[in-house]
């Protein structure tokens, strides 16, 4: 989740996300990959993003989340 709460993600163990924007709940669906440190997400209807981690955060799409 970011520092603010706008936004949280649910990552789990299929691959899949769950996220909840702004208090939106299943705002975006979809899967994602790890590969190291990177982090790839395509949500359900075609978006794709890019991401990775440094150290406990996770840096994805603009966002720095830490684990809630």
């Amino acid at each position: 989740m970011t520092r603010t709460g706008l936004l949280r993600q649910e990552l789990t163990a299929d691959g899949r996300y769950d996220e909840t924007r702004g208090g939106r709940t299943h705002a975006h669906q979809g899967r994602f990959w790890i590969d190291g440190d990177r982090v790839d997400d395509l949500d359900d209807l075609g978006f794709r993003r890019t991401g990775g981690t440094k150290g406990d955060e996770l840096h994805h799409a603009g966002h720095v989340m830490k684990r809630g």
